[in-house]
């Protein structure tokens, strides 16, 4: 895989097990259950999920342009608040591998997650950044 730049530092000499472990947990505070999404129209999408937040489950909802920016919102309003700084995609022997660079006031933090498809690859990230910034 090729890195992001900025990244490439903090992988060096890493195994594939330790570049997950730091890079995309499997533990954390924030899980993604469901998914999904209604078409607006007007480039504009209602989203619907299942987090797990802790030890409670509960449902979330935006509307927004995007998954990307539903799902912050959703993290957001969960108290889970996140910015992304970065974001990179490359396509993998795996499916879809997204690098994220993630802040809350002023730590940074990159997430990576591999998925079947742009959108679960995007989330995934998301989920495991807001899992480093917030564990």
């Amino acid at each position: 895989m090729h890195l992001p730049r900025e990244m490439r530092a903090q992988a060096q000499g890493l195994s594939w097990a330790e570049f997950a472990q730091r890079f995309s947990p499997t533990g954390g505070p924030v899980r993604l259950g469901s998914w999904e999404s209604t078409d607006l129209g007007a480039g504009r999408s209602a989203y619907t999920a299942t987090l797990a937040l802790g030890d409670s489950i509960t449902s979330a909802s935006a509307t927004a342009t995007g998954p990307i920016a539903a799902l912050t919102s959703m993290l957001y309003d969960a108290g889970f608040q996140l910015e992304i700084l970065s974001f990179h995609q490359q396509r993998t022997s795996g499916g879809i591998a997204t690098f994220v660079l993630c802040d809350h006031d002023g730590d940074r933090r990159w997430a990576m997650a591999i998925g079947d498809d742009c959108i679960l690859s995007s989330l995934s990230a998301i989920i495991a950044g807001a899992n480093l910034l917030h564990s």
